[in-house]
C-alpha cells in the first residue's frame, strides 16, 4: 500500500543506520516489523508463569542432559 508521510530526516537516517537498511522503504519497514515484534513480546510476557501444563525450567534442562 503505498502512503505518503513525513518522516524527520534525523529518525529516519538513523533508522537506516541501525537497521543496515539500504533504503528508506526497508528501514520503515524493518522498524516496524520490529516494532510489531516488541509488542508481540511484551503481550505474551504477561501470560509468563501462569500455565502449569509447560515445563519448568529445570525439568527441560534434565530433559535435555538425558539426550
Amino acid at each position: 500500500m503505498k502512503t505518503t508521510i513525513d518522516i524527520p530526516d534525523k529518525e529516519l537516517k538513523d533508522a537506516m543506520r541501525f537497521t543496515g537498511a539500504a533504503t528508506k522503504r526497508e528501514a520503515v519497514v524493518t522498524a516496524l516489523k520490529d516494532f510489531n515484534r516488541r509488542r508481540r513480546m511484551a503481550a505474551l510476557t504477561k501470560h509468563f508463569g501462569t500455565s502449569d501444563t509447560f515445563m519448568s525450567h529445570e525439568e527441560l534442562m534434565k530433559l535435555r542432559e538425558a539426550e
